[in-house]
């Protein structure tokens, strides 16, 4: 089964990636994961990655492309994977597509966690990380004890500059402009079916299992 993860920044995307992985015996891939992997060994990949990193510029889809089609060629995703962080745009969703068709092969579902821009701010805005031991925390989901302490350390907490509402909105008009036309794509590959993100956790991964089927084990 050859999952992709569809959604904003901050609609929980990954966290559910996660436990299909876990649930379903198949890998988490991200893009991030597959970066620092290859970075890490000095893989004839990663080192091509860095020439470009190393002066600040992107790391072309091409050279993207590849890294994952290596990844997803290895041993443990014979049984099919789950994607999140790839594709970010419909360029590198039709490349892997034709990928997947050359060995006649496809993905399976693109599921779009779909949360509202207001509730993706609130969330992403209200998060407090802990810099002493790494905690975090939410001032309305998941508040400390004492406010704006740490539970575990007593360290001051901070918001990361990533959570700041202006960052977050940013992050979301670069998620409209190149991210999000992959929901129109893969609503006419078939394969797209909308989760609701605004509920529980447990509610959104229930909506999952309902389209996935259960897990092998359940």
């Amino acid at each position: 089964m050859k999952i992709i993860m569809l959604g904003a920044p901050g609609a929980g995307k990954g966290t559910q990636a996660q436990r299909i992985a876990k649930d379903y015996g198949i890998p988490h891939i991200s893009t991030g994961d597959i970066f620092r992997k290859n970075l890490k060994e000095e893989t004839p990949l990663g080192l091509e990655a860095k020439t470009y990193m190393d002066r600040g510029a992107l790391v072309p889809d091409d050279l993207t492309i590849r890294m994952l089609l290596a990844r997803i060629g290895e041993a443990d995703c014979r049984n099919g994977y789950v994607l999140d962080g790839f594709p970010r745009t419909v360029p590198q969703a039709e490349k892997l597509t034709e990928v997947l068709a050359q060995t006649g092969d496809k993905v399976d579902f693109a599921l779009d966690v779909t949360v509202p821009d207001e509730d993706i701010v609130e969330r992403m805005s209200g998060r407090r990380s802990c810099p002493g031991c790494g905690r975090t925390y939410h001032i309305v989901y998941a508040a400390p004890q004492k406010e704006g302490v740490c539970d575990s350390c007593g360290a001051a907490l901070v918001l990361r500059a990533d959570d700041a509402p202006e960052t977050v909105l940013k992050r979301l008009a670069v998620y409209h402009e190149q991210t999000e036309p992959l929901i129109a794509y893969y609503e006419g590959q078939g394969v797209l079916r909308r989760i609701d993100g605004t509920v529980s956790m447990e509610d959104v991964y229930a909506q999952i299992v309902a389209l996935l089927g259960e897990p092998a084990e359940a």
